[in-house]
Formats: structure tokens, sequence, C-alpha cells
């Protein structure tokens, strides 16, 4: 059986007891950085080593976990924080175990997306799940694609690239745009900044910009 396991975005008492059971009994535990998941697995009483398992070596990886589930082991996959294969390495692995006729579990658990989207106001009936937009190439074509998006839609984005992602939001779908923009979720410092983009960017523009963002943006109305 393969098992995705979330992780904590945050807050470690969001991990589940569920999900501390599948580690401590898991054979081979995957992980995007083992510097990251180390002390997690300390703090939760999970004594075993983590292997890295990210986007650099997943391809090379693939035939070696399969032949461990083949053999009949139990692998766990974390990341740094939150759901596997959710903007962060997962699917590759995923979907190579359902080809090959074997078992996967995804249980539940942190991710970011979903609060911040709950948090926003915004409608929750109908959502676009966008992740992270392209650095460079692609970039303005996916956005041109969603100018006429009329759900929700919903990116991650990082620090050093917020506000130039809220200044292209503002020239493609409008300054007046509701967004609400949520960081730090689950943590101490958790914050969320609501309002049209220009006055949203004009927030950041002015007060420090740290930690991880999720980005919920109004579709066209």
């Amino acid at each position: 059986m393969l098992y995705i396991v979330p992780t904590p975005i945050g807050n470690l008492e969001d991990m589940t007891f569920r999900a501390i059971r599948i580690l401590k009994e898991a054979d081979i535990i995957l992980a995007e950085d083992t510097r990251t998941s180390a002390p997690l697995l300390k703090h939760f009483g999970i004594d075993k080593k983590a292997y890295a398992h990210h986007q650099h070596n997943e391809h090379k990886a693939l035939n070696e976990v399969i032949r461990f589930l083949k053999d009949g082991k139990t692998v766990a996959l974390i990341s740094d924080a939150g759901t596997p294969a959710i903007s962060d390495p997962g699917f590759l692995l995923v979907r190579e175990t359902i080809k090959n006729g074997l078992a996967v579990c995804c249980l539940p658990g942190a991710t970011a997306f979903v609060p911040a989207l709950v948090n926003s106001g915004l409608p929750t009936d109908s959502f676009v799940f966008e992740g992270f937009l392209p650095v460079k190439k692609g970039r303005q074509t996916k956005l041109k694609s969603l100018v006429n998006e009329e759900r929700t839609m919903v990116f991650y984005e990082s620090p050093h690239r917020l506000l130039k992602s809220l200044e292209e939001f503002g020239n493609f779908f409008g300054g007046d745009r509701f967004v609400s923009v949520s960081r730090e979720i689950s943590k101490i410092y958790e914050e969320n900044i609501r309002g049209t983009i220009e006055t949203v960017l004009t927030h950041f523009q002015n007060n420090p910009i740290k930690g991880e963002f999720v980005i919920c943006i109004a579709g066209k109305s």
C-alpha cells in the first residue's frame, strides 16, 4: 500500500492520530526534504529514517518504490507541509502506483488552500485551483486564459513574487476585483487581508511580506 500522508502546514496539533499511526507502521517513509521531516518525526515519536523523494529525483526513484510496493512493503509519502501532490511532489508516484495495479490511500488532513478559500468569503460551491503560476514561460498565457473565469480562483504564491502577481492580477482582472490573501495559515501570525486587488496590493507594498501565501480571487461577474 502507498499512503499519502498530510503533515501540518504550521500548527503541529493539526497532525492526525491516523497519520502518526501510519508513519509508525510504514516500512518506508519518503519525504520531500529529510531535513524538514526529521524534527517532525522526532516530535511525534516516529523513530524511523526518511528517504528523500522530491522533484529532482522522483523520476529516478519511481521504479525502486514500485518494487518495494510489489514486494508487499508499506510506503508512506510526506511533503514538507500539507498534502503531497498538491503543488508538491507525489503525482508521478501515485500515477505509477495505480498503473501497476497497486493500492493507494490518501489520508485526509492539512492543506493550505481549503482554509484560505473558506476564510475568503468568496463562493466555495465552485472554484478553480491554479496553484503556482508559471515563473516565466507560459505565465501571461495562463493569466489571459483566466480573464473570463467565473469561478473563484485560488493561487499559491511565494513572498518574493507576491507583489508582482498582485500587480498582474490587477492588470488582467481589474484593480477593483475582490481578492483575499492569506498567509501563515494555522501559525501564530496567521493573517487574512481582503479587499480589492488595488487596496490589497497597497497594503503589502507598505507592510512586511513574510510567509507563504494563498490568493483567492473573485471570478468574473
